[in-house]
């Protein structure tokens, strides 16, 4: 698979070919499998999948291998019936400081149309079933914007790094950056910021709708991520995978399609063994339902 859209001039920051770090994150406990630039893990006694980009020298950039590997982990976590939702972090440096500009320096025109380069990144994480929570500290930029604007929610630090800065290489965003980013803090500041190639802070992320929780700390940003993982993977499988469903949709249709497309899936969730679970749960008085997930 091809890497996703252009990293940013770091110059006045350690570039990518420069390292903060000089070894490799430590392997966090339950390895899922053995991979080169991710790790994966499992807590399944919380229903929690957990990715973490693992490119420290290079700012965790975006390669095509870093890419295939996110998106095994991701089909394998989808596939696994104990992971109810899944977080997909960085370093506190950096989720993704942009794409591996050096795979696609010398990249031709024909080149990138004939194979559809990237094509299939750009939605990547919109074929996963269960709710993806990413959560950022330090650079987001250019295809590491694009990726977190890919996962369903977004929490991050305060002093976290977004932007689309492609314009200063010549090109612009190329998965979904002009896209997802104008949907999710509009057309005029959108602009402005792909146009100007300017950054803005995790905290304007917040005030902007782009981000639903900013932290203080990189620490308090995955702990709190993890958490809400954790609640989400808590509720009935099928209700979570039908909800995510009808907010998705919500981006594609228009107001009096997406109602109808919403009442069709509720109508549909009474054919469920949780829907009878839940409310009968909820007349007993019974905060703690034991979920079928059927």
């Amino acid at each position: 698979m091809s890497q996703l859209s252009s990293a940013p001039n770091l110059s006045k920051e350690p570039t990518t070919t420069e390292s903060a770090f000089d070894d490799e994150l430590p392997i966090p406990s339950a390895p899922k499998a053995a991979y080169k630039y991710i790790l994966s893990a499992d807590q399944k006694k919380k229903g929690v999948g957990l990715i973490t980009l693992n490119r420290p020298k290079q700012l965790n950039a975006l390669n095509s291998q870093l890419i295939t590997e996110l998106d095994k982990a991701l089909h394998d976590f989808d596939r696994d019936s104990d992971i109810g939702a899944i977080v997909i972090t960085g370093s506190d440096r950096a989720f993704a400081a942009g794409a591996d500009i050096g795979e696609m320096s010398e990249l031709t025109f024909g080149k990138a149309f004939s194979t559809d380069f990237i094509e299939m990144w750009s939605y990547q994480t919109s074929q996963i079933k269960k709710p993806i929570i990413a959560a950022v500290n330090g650079f987001a930029l250019g295809g590491g914007c694009e990726l977190a604007m890919m996962a369903d929610i977004i929490y991050c630090n305060s002093t976290a790094t977004f932007g689309q800065p492609e314009v200063n290489l010549g090109t612009i965003p190329g998965a979904g950056g002009s896209q997802r980013l104008t949907r999710a803090i509009g057309k005029s500041k959108a602009m402005e910021i792909i146009l100007t190639g300017k950054n803005f802070s995790g905290k304007e992320a917040g005030e902007w709708g782009l981000a639903a929780q900013v932290f203080d700390t990189p620490e308090q940003c995955l702990d709190g991520a993890l958490r809400t993982a954790e609640i989400i993977a808590s509720k009935s499988r099928i209700a979570v995978k039908a909800a995510k469903e009808v907010v998705n949709k919500s981006q594609d249709l228009g107001l009096r399609e997406g109602v109808e497309y919403e009442r069709r899936v509720f109508h549909g969730l009474f054919g469920s063994q949780d829907q009878k679970i839940g409310m009968k749960a909820f007349l007993d008085k019974n905060k703690n339902p034991v979920w079928s997930n059927e």
